[in-house]
């Protein structure tokens, strides 16, 4: 269970929600596409289209050789003792081959789309088609949901323990923006809401489906509007892994020379931890996403080297300042100084 904290406009988180049912097509798996906001029809034709021979390779040639170019620039810049520190590349033609590559400036096609079987949720639909339920004092949207998703399960042949004759598939599941006021929850409306248990019985339960079924889901969840820090423990605690994303849309950070590479950050707050004691940890925690003209990348947060000639001690000081309200990973050689020592 993938739970993705939405940026503030729900933009970047949209386009990862995307990419994950887009992979999902590709590798033949069957869909479950679930939203109270944009009916999933819509949803799958806007999916990007992924870079599966050499020819869309070199249409991404300028875009490599400009992040290659300006590595060399930065390696011109930057003084000698950094040089050897470890620096994750943004050029997909670098890294293993791992999972599949997409072009945000193009859709998926129509046939590559249809080749797989998926099964839609629009919760508007689904309430007018039955009377208002409640079960387990859980929201009437959260009950038709996990009815669906345990149908689907069920049916398709996607339970573990259960025998099946045919051959064996994975489900990806897609819930967009759960626990928004469309949704019927009243969590990111009011500090001390009505129904403070509905979001984590349907979590609770969901899990309890993944669980013993043959399915991976992610869930995006407007996280900003929800006031209330105990449901987002709760949230934490029964999610296998908690991504958030902040755009700097709107923010200081946008016109901060200090992000001027990137579009926003990525705080991973847990990842899977399954039959292990204790939690994996990264060996960087300081993430950057930023969207290129084809290509959305998350990379390692780089401070620049120098910003400019014409930076004033001052506001290179401030800028400093500013990088340390990241995590520790960024800057670690910096810590107990004043300012980044470049």
């Amino acid at each position: 269970l993938v739970f993705t904290e939405e940026d503030k406009y729900g933009f970047y988180s949209d386009l990862l929600f995307k990419y994950f049912l887009a992979e999902g097509v590709v590798c033949g798996h069957d869909l479950f596409v679930a939203s109270a906001d944009e009916h999933p029809d819509n949803i799958l034709k806007e999916l990007p289209a992924p870079l599966l021979d050499d020819t869309y390779r070199k249409e991404l040639g300028d875009e490599a050789a400009a992040v290659k170019s300006g590595d060399f620039q930065d390696s011109m810049k930057i003084a000698w003792r950094y040089q050897n520190l470890p620096k994750m590349e943004a050029s997909p033609s670098t890294y293993t081959k791992f999972g599949h590559y997409y072009d945000v400036s193009k859709k998926m096609s129509p046939e590559l789309c249809q080749s797989v079987k998926w099964h839609s949720f629009y919760l508007h639909e689904e309430l007018s088609l039955e009377p208002e339920m409640k079960t387990c004092n859980m929201n009437s949207g959260y009950a038709r949901l996990l009815q669906s998703i345990q149908r689907i399960i069920s049916q398709e042949g996607f339970d573990g323990s259960d025998p099946q004759k045919k051959q064996r598939n994975v489900l990806r599941i897609g819930i967009q923006s759960l626990a928004s006021i469309l949704w019927g929850d009243d969590v990111c409306c009011s500090d001390t809401p009505e129904d403070t248990h509905s979001l984590t019985k349907f979590l609770y339960v969901l899990r309890g489906l993944l669980r013993k079924s043959l399915s991976a889901c992610i869930i995006t969840v407007p996280a900003h509007l929800i006031q209330n820090k105990a449901i987002m423990e709760r949230v934490t605690n029964l999610s296998d892994m908690v991504v958030g994303l902040e755009s700097f849309i709107g923010s200081e950070r946008e016109t901060n020379p200090l992000y001027k590479d990137y579009h926003g950050l990525v705080h991973v707050h847990q990842i899977p931890r399954l039959n292990s004691l204790i939690c994996d940890v990264s060996d960087t925690k300081d993430l950057a996403f930023r969207l290129k003209r084809k290509l959305f990348t998350i990379e390692r947060l780089h401070l620049p080297p120098d910003l400019s000639d014409t930076v004033s001690r001052a506001s290179k000081q401030d800028l400093a300042g500013s990088a340390k309200l990241l995590s520790s990973g960024c800057g670690a050689m910096a810590i107990g100084k004043k300012h980044l020592d470049f």
